[in-house]
């Protein structure tokens, strides 16, 4: 019996030198194995992102590697996901830019931005970390009842990032709305996963379930967002 096949959008500039821009496609192929799906990658630059390239994408996944060279490209990927219920996942740059998205396109805070690619930004929704994260693992605290948390079968995690940005504290209530709401959060209490209900499939996480595959282990997030991207 074939597989059912499924093409993923990695939405980001590639670079061998970025550990996750390694990682993904090995982590969406023990997906795959996994889900049972033939998952086909095809990574689309931040400043290739049309109609042409996201036409036929079973799942997007906007990838770590931020700034990217097309900030507004990312976006509409994001949007084109979100607004068309095409299952998505973002980790790390991925979750900085889907938090803005968000807030720029559903709440309409138009001045939502990013400190990293505007450093003099009036509403940065996406700060430096009081502690920065490169390199680091962590535990992180599954929200009960999230389906973040069912995946996971679990109350928390430890997982591995390399970020210095994250969601803005102080902010970050102007966003979290109710459908879009927090999935995860670290041991302080400081967002870490955020989901969106309503949707087929919207998680977006700081931290990067792709780096498993670098220790030969399939991640049980990566797998449902396979599931999701094949069932659609």
């Amino acid at each position: 019996m074939s597989m059912a096949k499924v093409v993923i959008g990695l939405v980001g500039d590639y670079h061998a030198g970025i550990k996750a821009h390694v990682a993904i496609p090995e982590a969406l192929a023990r997906a795959g194995a996994a889900a049972g799906a033939d998952v086909e990658p095809r990574w689309i630059g931040s400043d290739a992102v049309g109609e042409t390239t996201l036409a036929g994408l079973g799942g997007v996944w906007c990838v770590p590697g931020s700034p990217y060279v097309d900030m507004d490209g990312a976006l509409r990927a994001i949007r084109w996901a979100r607004e068309g219920g095409v299952p998505f996942l973002g980790s790390c740059g991925g979750f900085q830019h889907a938090v803005i998205e968000y807030a720029r396109d559903v709440c309409g805070i138009a001045g939502a931005d990013h400190a990293e690619s505007n450093p003099v930004a009036a509403l940065p929704l996406v700060a430096p970390l009081a502690c920065a994260l490169v390199g680091a693992r962590g535990i992180v605290r599954l929200v009960a009842g999230t389906r973040l948390a069912a995946i996971y079968e679990a109350a928390e995690a430890e997982e591995g990032y390399h970020c210095s940005y994250g969601l803005n504290p102080a902010l970050q209530a102007r966003i979290l709305d109710g459908a879009l709401h927090v999935a995860a959060v670290d041991v302080e209490g400081q967002v870490r996963a955020v989901e969106l209900d309503g949707h087929p499939f919207f998680v977006a996480t700081l931290f990067q379930p792709e780096l498993s595959a670098l220790a030969g282990r399939t991640h049980p997030l990566v797998t449902a967002f396979v599931r999701a991207a094949s069932s659609v």
